[in-house]
């Protein structure tokens, strides 16, 4: 009997030490995991963090697709809606140039330039480049808005000897690279190819992780200088390849995009396992692309009254600000989330959020994007004309869809088996070790305590007896 009672003590010791042992596992093993990811996050050399700043490994893909019209003498002629037909995919590689020009300063930043290169992928596109697609002729808008009304006159002229009209074919390559414009005796182009974005500026976060990857400077100003207000001309979060980690999904996430010249919100929407891993999906807000009436922040970003309807119209950003004047305005694809003005001003547009939506899927202890799709759509206006003979049976203004893209990467199985082995098994073995310690420990301690008792009841009754 008192060796039996012997075996219980030790048990219940065994046991409680097993317990508190997993106890003790919880915080530390945490903190472990978390000076790792700390130390792996600042961008410098040798770190997790900088071998993929420098240069991803994920290969990121731009997708175009043209808005080609089906009735353009209509328009012109009789004053007809027009009718439009997306056409595409047209796909090329993109982002797949380290950085340049990387220098780390001593306010623990670290500066670089984004080179712009697109390579065509003939297996993920429709047709070659070589496609002709009639589309809005982007230099006549530009020209209706950037010449004086007291001189459109003179551009009637330009444009008739030009033989130039309010559409026109292209071929893909030449919309999207350029082509010697006949109007404005210059090179007309929607994107830029062999370019360089930036130079950005941006925390390491090795004094302060929370700042890591977060810009400091773009183009050497801390803040933006495409609009006329403070809170517009802000310079906000990371330009959303990754974030500080240990995300709190209550919270939004922050990042800025030279292609729509401003800072914008996502928050999240889901979680969900993304080939073995947990992701955070974050979508815009909802406020993003709102008119003032329903968002007052936005009201620094309306300055054509006439064209946004005293500022009512929502769902399109006017960039002119950031364009040398140019009517380029920027909205989701189809004009999702537009005001009905905007998608029934033309025919033929279907805005769907599973296809049209920009999101991105977060890993929320490294904070890194491991998927993401952003959207946008480049639309151009323009308007009633008493002297421009293209433009004298149009009845109002148009914001006219001319093309959109989606840039978009996934993480590869590699990549996947990678931060699963570095990091997802890790925590997984740690959780496992702490269940297994606390889930034995904790009844051996219980059991072999209570028979340890009931042993001793026992035997206080015997003696009493």
């Amino acid at each position: 009997m008192g060796c039996c009672r012997y075996w219980l003590i030790a048990g219940a010791v065994i046991g409680a030490l097993a317990a508190i042992l997993g106890g003790i596992l919880i915080p530390l093993g945490n903190s472990i995991i978390e000076g790792t990811v700390t130390k792996e996050a600042v961008i410098e050399p040798g770190t997790t963090a900088y071998d993929n700043w420098v240069a991803s490994g994920v290969v990121v893909y731009r997708q175009f697709w043209f808005f080609t019209v089906k009735n353009p003498i209509e328009v012109i002629e009789y004053g007809a809606t027009p009718v439009v037909k997306e056409k595409g995919p047209y796909t090329y590689k993109t982002r797949f140039l380290p950085k340049e020009n990387i220098t780390f300063n001593a306010n623990n930043t670290a500066s670089f330039l984004l080179p712009l290169t697109a390579i065509f992928d003939p297996s993920m596109s429709v047709g070659s480049e070589e496609d002709e697609v009639v589309v809005l002729n982007v230099a006549v808008a530009g020209a209706y808005s950037l010449v004086p009304k007291a001189l459109h006159i003179v551009l009637e002229r330009m444009i008739k000897t030009s033989n130039s009209s309010l559409f026109h074919f292209r071929s893909v390559k030449e919309l999207l690279w350029g082509y010697r414009d006949p109007l404005l005796k210059e090179t007309v182009a929607l994107f830029e190819n062999g370019t360089f974005d930036g130079p950005y500026n941006v925390f390491t976060g090795k004094d302060d992780i929370s700042k890591v990857s977060v810009i400091d400077r773009f183009r050497g100003e801390s803040k933006l200088t495409f609009w006329n207000d403070s809170y517009c001309n802000m310079l906000n979060g990371t330009d959303a390849s990754s974030f500080a980690p240990f995300i709190d999904k209550t919270k939004p996430l922050y990042f800025f995009s030279s292609d729509i010249c401003r800072s914008v919100s996502a928050s999240h929407v889901k979680t969900y396992d993304l080939k073995g891993i947990k992701v955070y999906r974050y979508s815009l807000l909802p406020s993003t692309l709102a008119s003032p009436l329903d968002n007052p922040d936005n009201h620094c970003f309306c300055h054509n009254q006439v064209v946004s309807r005293n500022c009512t119209l929502a769902g399109v950003l006017d960039i002119s600000t950031c364009q040398n004047g140019k009517p380029i305005y920027i909205s989701l694809p189809h004009f999702l989330s537009g005001s009905p003005w905007l998608i029934n001003a033309v025919e033929g547009l279907n805005p769907n959020p599973e296809h049209h939506d920009t999101f991105l899927d977060v890993e929320p202890t490294t904070g890194f994007t491991l998927n993401f799709a952003k959207r946008i759509q480049v639309n151009m206006m323009y308007g009633p004309s008493n002297v421009i003979t293209v433009l004298k049976k149009v009845k109002d203004y148009t914001i006219f869809p001319v093309v959109w893209l989606n840039e978009t990467a996934t993480l590869d199985d590699a990549t996947a088996d990678m931060i699963k082995q570095e990091l997802v098994s890790r925590i997984v073995a740690l959780s496992m070790a702490q269940k297994a310690l606390l889930g034995a420990g904790l009844p051996l301690f219980v059991v072999c305590l209570i028979l340890y008792l009931l042993q001793r009841r026992n035997r206080n009754q015997s003696k009493l007896a």
